[in-house]
């Protein structure tokens, strides 16, 4: 009867155990993702090879969280001075940050020319939602002065008309299928005789939010409490009529 006992209670013991760790878990095991990188290029330019650079320095929330090249450069396109990336999440709250930032930027693309300063973007999604932000400082394209803080989508055609040779989306913000959010602080696309192809400066993705990890609460809490005393109070009676047993034996 002793050993029955003693087998029931540690039956019930894992039982109340797991209910514990339950009541812990979040409603989802998959944590929200955050990733970001500085550049990539994906470029034909006349009498040349194919340009496929990138994602260049990229970080991501299960890691490496950040990341870091001190410039760059793609020939007769883009050079850079110092970009980084970070991506990072907290466990406890769910919240995912993402932002990548390149410096000295110098552009040469379609017949264009321009520079940037610094060119950053940003994501972060809370149990609120996703959103995201750029920033452009000392930027100039194709004669044209572009914006310190551009809306989402801002577009800016070079030259100005319905048929531009350079494109540029200031801002782009994504809503990808997954439920996540990119923010590309600047993406050209270019169409032209002497090249073709698209180059994003800056890029942050983010979301959706991963649930909270909560410590043991709620219902999961009170009922491995309760599976607990179930398991004690029985045991504790069985110790204490075989101990009364033996010393009156």
């Amino acid at each position: 009867m002793h050993k029955h006992m003693v087998r029931r209670g540690g039956v019930v013991g894992l039982l109340a155990a797991a209910a514990l760790v339950a009541g812990a878990l979040p409603a989802s095991a998959a944590p929200g993702d955050g990733s970001a990188f500085v550049v990539s290029a994906d470029l034909t330019l006349v009498g040349g090879p194919a340009i496929n650079v990138g994602p260049l320095a990229p970080s991501h929330t299960d890691g490496p969280t950040t990341a870091e090249v001190a410039s760059v450069s793609i020939p007769n396109v883009l050079t850079t001075g110092l970009a980084t990336s970070e991506a990072t999440r907290d466990d406890a709250t769910g919240v995912v940050h993402s932002e990548a930032s390149v410096a000295n930027v110098a552009l040469t693309l379609g017949g264009f020319s321009g520079s940037i300063g610094l060119v950053e973007a940003f994501c972060d999604a809370t149990q609120s939602g996703n959103s995201g932000s750029s920033s452009i400082i000392n930027g100039t394209f194709g004669g044209q002065s572009l914006p310190a803080s551009p809306p989402p989508n801002t577009v800016i055609a070079i030259p100005p008309g319905p048929t531009p040779v350079v494109s540029l989306t200031l801002n782009e913000q994504i809503t990808n299928p997954d439920g996540s959010l990119t923010v590309n602080a600047i993406h050209i696309r270019v169409n032209s005789l002497l090249a073709s192809g698209d180059v994003i400066i800056s890029s942050a993705t983010c979301g959706p939010a991963a649930p909270p990890i909560p410590m043991a609460s709620g219902l999961g809490l009170w009922i491995g409490l309760g599976l607990l005393g179930a398991v004690a109070i029985p045991v504790g009676f069985t110790v204490i009529r075989k101990r009364r047993t033996l010393v009156t034996g």
